[in-house]
């Protein structure tokens, strides 16, 4: 991974916890924060949607180095591909904490 999509990956991540802490103002009422800044589902879908393009740009690069395509090198499509299974094993376990969350609010009693 280069430098550059190190420094917009961490861009990305500030500028999200930037609008979530933003959204959130201590001695604020509770509803207040629920105007401002995306939805969750919005985020989340984000994501998806992020770690789809990361495995489908892997794909097409390994597809590209096994027709023999020029400029394209092994170390690069296995960065890639690397960076593409880091970020959808991410996605995976946010999945699982969100499950386990969601069944422990469903356990709660009233």
């Amino acid at each position: 991974m280069s430098n550059l999509a190190i420094d917009q990956v961490l861009a990305q991540i500030r500028s999200m916890s930037a609008q979530a802490g933003s959204a959130i103002q201590p001695g604020a009422p509770a509803n207040a924060g629920a105007v401002s800044g995306p939805a969750f589902g919005e985020l989340f879908k984000q994501g998806i949607e992020s770690v789809n393009r990361s495995e489908q740009s892997a794909s097409a690069l390994a597809d590209a180095w096994e027709r023999g395509a020029s400029g394209v090198d092994l170390a690069r499509v296995m960065i890639e591909s690397q960076k593409a299974s880091v970020s959808f094993r991410a996605l995976t376990e946010v999945r699982n904490r969100l499950v386990t969350v969601y069944q422990d609010i469903m356990n709660m009693s009233i």
